[in-house]
């Protein structure tokens, strides 16, 4: 079997640090709750599917000192480190380059602002890599919830990484160097209190069955918006 891995970023939920962008309506300590509720469910899922696919699982946390304290509630599955370099760009690049250089022939990267995407998506994601050198799946503000790819590719993530053209710059990047990409559905990330309709409609739908500790948190607090 092809040596895989799959990456996880995620922030320590401290007030005042995550989920900024939810403040108001919620209080920071909400957001930093809420914050936590979905990081719970997104490493449930993604640890299930590491062992599902025998995947080397990794948590990368920022900042360094929360390591531990992450450490202590990830699943066992997951391998604990820090994030390395300046920014989310760097970032990003030095986790690809990293899990290259220790054996993977095809890495999958995810954030901790997606908890309703299914598992289902990430094998559509690591399968697509047997026909294309990297697949990534939209989220509807124009950055994405996970991208996928067979090696490094240097320059891919040199753009701003806080716009509407996240996804268009890196694909733009990638395919100005020859990169072969594939484009999945679109899913949603929750960043601002607006995305929590897509959330109710996804529960709605059955589409929100791997995140309960999410749902059920903004179920006790009513944190729902209105409609």
């Amino acid at each position: 079997m092809t040596p895989c891995s799959v990456v996880v970023f995620a922030k320590a939920p401290v007030p005042g640090r995550v989920k900024t962008r939810m403040t108001p309506p919620l209080s920071p300590e909400q957001a930093a709750q809420l914050y936590a509720a979905m990081l719970g469910d997104v490493l449930e899922v993604t640890a299930e599917f590491a062992e599902r696919r025998e995947l080397d699982a990794v948590l990368l946390v920022d900042p360094a000192a929360a390591c531990g304290d992450l450490a202590r509630t990830a699943p066992p599955r997951f391998r604990i480190s820090a994030q390395r370099g300046p920014d989310l760009s760097a970032r990003m690049a030095w986790a690809i380059a990293e899990a290259a250089a220790t054996g993977s022939r095809r890495v999958l990267v995810r954030g901790s602002d997606s908890p309703a995407l299914e598992s289902s998506t990430l094998d559509v994601a690591l399968d697509a890599l047997a026909e294309c050198d990297l697949s990534v799946c939209p989220d509807l503000d124009g950055g994405y919830s996970l991208i996928a790819l067979t090696r490094p590719v240097p320059g891919l993530f040199d753009h701003p990484m806080s716009t509407g053209r996240v996804l268009d710059d890196t694909l733009d990047n990638a395919r100005r160097d020859g990169v072969r990409v594939r484009v999945l559905s679109p899913h949603f990330d929750l960043d601002t209190a607006e995305d929590l309709t897509h959330l109710a409609r996804a529960r709605s739908e059955g589409r929100a069955q791997g995140c309960r500790r999410t749902l059920a948190y903004l179920d006790e607090q009513a944190l729902w918006p209105d409609g």
